[in-house]
């Protein structure tokens, strides 16, 4: 049984901005707050939980969701955190190589000798040994990549691109995690979302050190922001849909039992850097994901719908995939010297 969470979602209606508690069927807008990013700060500020402060700031107004998460409705569905004050404060960065697989998969790879492992694999091998250390301990690093600013970030519905120069983009179904670092520079984790990392897996996949390039790509997160979740084993589906028919589905699985890295090392490993923990910064870490259709096959079309669900996550995300002007031009740097 899914325990019972605090869920928030932010809205936009023309300039004005909501944040509101899911209390399905509806929506219930918090009074003297516009922003996620606002609530957390002043959570800091008088040293309460979030959810508690949610409580005290929840309204009696209702708002249907239903209207709103389909589209049907003049309030619109916005990404559960942003900084749209300076994008540049956020930073979407995410671990790769965190997922088990099955127990044959790690017993066939343990018998692989050191030579024939790839680099990957053997980083993969090292987050087994090593990604999980005893409390207080530091464990082995594990994979990380930067994907950009809350310029990058789409809410539910709205499209990810494959631009111009992209060879190709897919889904990567992952649960991700919403930080804010405080005055004081020490990072709060604010909450965890739904989220699609979407990547370039065919240029990756010429070599693997194309891996930062093709993570430099929009994604999605939400539509609700989840502040007290389970993360132990989160069960999921990711689908693709096709004109108005489902064109590949599959259950997933993540969290910590579904990790060779646990969460503690997840995030020393990402804020014991110093200019990870500017205050007022927001950061958006990706945990990583448990399969891809493209790795069964699927190459995604203009219009296709992906849909990522988690138990106890809210509503699923979707999002229209969207293919740019395959013409490119030169980008052209102008000499100030």
């Amino acid at each position: 049984m899914t325990k019972e969470t605090t869920r928030l979602i932010q809205l936009r209606e023309d300039a004005h901005r909501q944040v509101a508690l899911v209390d399905e069927p509806d929506l219930r807008p918090l009074t003297g707050f516009n922003s996620v990013y606002q609530l957390a700060l002043e959570a800091i500020r008088v040293g309460t939980k979030l959810s508690e402060l949610v409580r005290r700031s929840v309204s009696d107004e209702r708002l249907s969701y239903d209207p709103i998460y389909s589209g049907r409705s003049d309030w619109r569905i916005l990404p559960p955190i942003d900084f749209s004050g300076e994008p540049s404060r956020c930073l979407i960065s995410g671990t790769g190589l965190t997922h088990l697989g099955s127990a044959q998969n790690r017993q066939d790879m343990h018998a692989l000798k050191e030579e024939e492992l790839t680099d990957s694999m053997k980083m993969f091998r090292w987050g087994i040994e090593g990604g999980r250390p005893a409390a207080g301990h530091v464990g082995t690093p594990p994979e990380w990549f930067y994907k950009g600013s809350a310029s990058i970030l789409r809410a539910h519905g709205e499209p990810l691109v494959i631009p111009s120069f992209g060879e190709d983009g897919g889904e990567e179904a992952e649960i991700a995690g919403v930080y804010i670092v405080g005055p004081d520079a020490k990072p709060r984790r604010i909450g965890m979302a739904c989220g699609n990392e979407f990547a370039d897996h065919r240029f990756e996949k010429k070599n693997y050190l194309n891996l930062a390039g093709s993570k430099l790509r929009t994604c999605s997160l939400g539509p609700e922001l989840v502040l007290d979740p389970s993360f132990n084993s989160v069960v999921g589906e990711v689908s693709i849909g096709r004109a108005g028919q489902v064109l590949w589905s599959k259950e997933i699985r993540t969290g910590e039992a579904e990790m060779c890295h646990s969460l503690a090392n997840i995030e020393h490993h990402h804020f014991k850097y110093e200019a990870h923990r500017r205050a007022g910064d927001v950061h958006v870490h990706y945990f990583g994901a448990d399969c891809l259709s493209y790795g069964e096959g699927i190459q995604l079309k203009d219009g296709d719908l992906m849909q990522v669900r988690f138990e106890g996550f809210g509503r699923p995300l979707v999002n229209p995939l969207q293919i740019a002007d395959s013409s490119q031009s030169l980008t052209h740097v102008i000499a100030l010297g």
